[in-house]
């Protein structure tokens, strides 16, 4: 009995959107009239950001009408519930939008106005088995209408190919109570994105923005909670701090994409050497890791891989089973060339600047940068603590957007990658320089797939 309680409670819980079959993204909102906290974050981000301006995207909520979720009496003028669900599934063949309506006879009088409107010809309603249907050209191009059954309405905007089937969808999906989805209720929000493989939950308040969510073949390792981090009480400091437990699959990953950059910017070091002494490195490792980027500073054209690894001035620490065969393993690197020995380590001269090799204890240590890479060494904690999570992060949101801002326009023409870092910079570098603090925690999921989440501060409000 209790347990039936639990499972009917749980299901209750879970988002139910109406979303349309075959939908490459959809944007569900439990309760329009829960958004207050999300919207309030949005707005005041939005002066700095346009694009998360709700004036930005609150047109793509209706395929006919302009309505303001922000504002409920704009959702009862067009006989709309302020209070219900709404859902936007978005199409290769157009968008289904589905809500709730309070008032019936609005709406068919508002949606009737708004599509003879946009369509320059009259919208004729047409009853089958309970449900009203309407459907009716663009004089842009396109078709437009609705299904609608009680209480419940889906909308749709159509190219001409796809009219039909978003009509039939419609019909569909009043015609039946929405199954609960699973993936939504994974993470928390008062407004969830589904897209590929990744479900994002949103809420927030006036100075925070909180994001959750669950994605598939993110380009990270797998992670693995192990309690105890050697890191777990040093203070996040710099641009990004950020600490790690991975699995072996994960330790190999990090220790072959590290081996792969140093080999880049040291065409010289011995090839085999190089994998030898990584890959003996790697079985000593226990997966517990720490990355450290202090700031960026950008020397020359990002196009090139050295100015890639020291554009980042960084460190990155790993603990060790064994100390001592550490160092045996890394002997070798003494022989490089342009290597030298330092009392704990090594530094090899590479194209564009340093890569300083140092252990302290059970903790091996890698940067690009002396001074970072020395604080790093130096704030080591002779003891660890417990994290929650497998993997949390902190980013100074400062000096991210500085760091941006040194990506110059011939790298963004040559380099796909560092034009997304571009249009970033465009978008949100005002945001970022305006913000206190982004904080947030990763883990593995089941099937190859990541759980995440992040907060976004602002200052407070004055």
């Amino acid at each position: 009995m209790f347990s039936s309680l639990v499972l009917a409670a749980t299901l209750a819980a879970t988002p139910a959107p109406r979303s349309a079959a075959s939908a490459q993204t959809v944007v569900h909102v439990p309760k329009l009239d829960a958004m207050a906290g999300l919207t309030a974050f949005l707005e005041r981000a939005g002066t700095h950001a346009a694009l998360l301006r709700p004036s930005a995207w609150r047109t793509e909520l209706h395929p006919f009408l302009v309505l303001d979720p922000t504002k409920p009496e704009s959702l009862s003028a067009f006989g709309l519930d302020p209070a219900g669900p709404a859902t936007v599934s978005l199409r290769a063949d157009g968008r289904v939008s589905c809500m709730r309506v309070k008032d019936t006879k609005v709406f068919q009088e508002k949606a009737a106005e708004a599509m003879t409107a946009a369509g320059g010809e009259e919208a004729k309603p047409t009853t089958s088995k309970g449900v009203t249907s309407v459907s009716a050209k663009r004089a842009a191009g396109g078709v437009m209408g609705y299904a609608l059954k009680g209480q419940e309405v889906c909308s749709f905007g159509a190219t001409d190919e796809g009219g039909g089937a978003l009509l039939k969808e419609s019909v569909k999906l009043v015609g039946k109570a929405p199954a609960a989805d699973a993936r939504l209720g994974k993470v928390a929000g008062v407004a969830y994105l589904a897209s590929g493989g990744t479900v994002v939950g949103l809420d927030g308040s006036g100075s925070a923005l909180k994001v959750e969510g669950t994605a598939l073949k993110l380009p990270l390792p797998p992670f693995q909670a192990r309690g105890t981090s050697p890191y777990g009480t040093m203070k996040p400091e710099g641009m990004l701090f950020s600490r790690v437990s991975v699995t072996p699959a994960g330790v190999q990953q990090a220790v072959g994409s590290l081996r792969s950059t140093i080999q880049a910017v040291c065409p010289d070091c011995p090839k085999e050497q190089v994998r030898t002494v990584a890959d003996t490195v790697a079985k000593q490792l226990t997966g517990n890791m720490l990355v450290n980027m202090d700031n960026v500073q950008v020397r020359g054209s990002l196009r090139a891989p050295e100015a890639r690894f020291f554009a980042v001035r960084q460190a990155l620490a790993a603990e060790v089973t064994d100390a001592a065969a550490v160092k045996s393993a890394l002997a070798p690197l003494g022989n490089f060339p342009g290597a030298k020995t330092l009392a704990d380590g090594w530094v090899l001269a590479v194209k564009g600047g340093n890569v300083f090799v140092r252990l302290k204890g059970k903790q091996l240590v890698v940067g690009n940068d002396e001074a970072v890479t020395q604080a790093t060494v130096a704030a080591l904690p002779e003891t660890g603590a417990k994290l929650e999570r497998a993997a949390d992060f902190s980013l100074d949101p400062k000096r991210f957007a500085r760091g941006l801002d040194q990506v110059s326009l011939a790298d963004v023409l040559a380099d796909e990658q560092l034009a997304a870092l571009f249009a970033v910079s465009s978008e949100l570098g005002p945001l970022l320089e305006r913000s206190e603090r982004i904080t947030g925690w990763m883990d593995s999921a089941p099937g190859g797939a990541h759980r995440f989440s992040m907060t976004w501060l602002l200052p407070e409000a004055k």
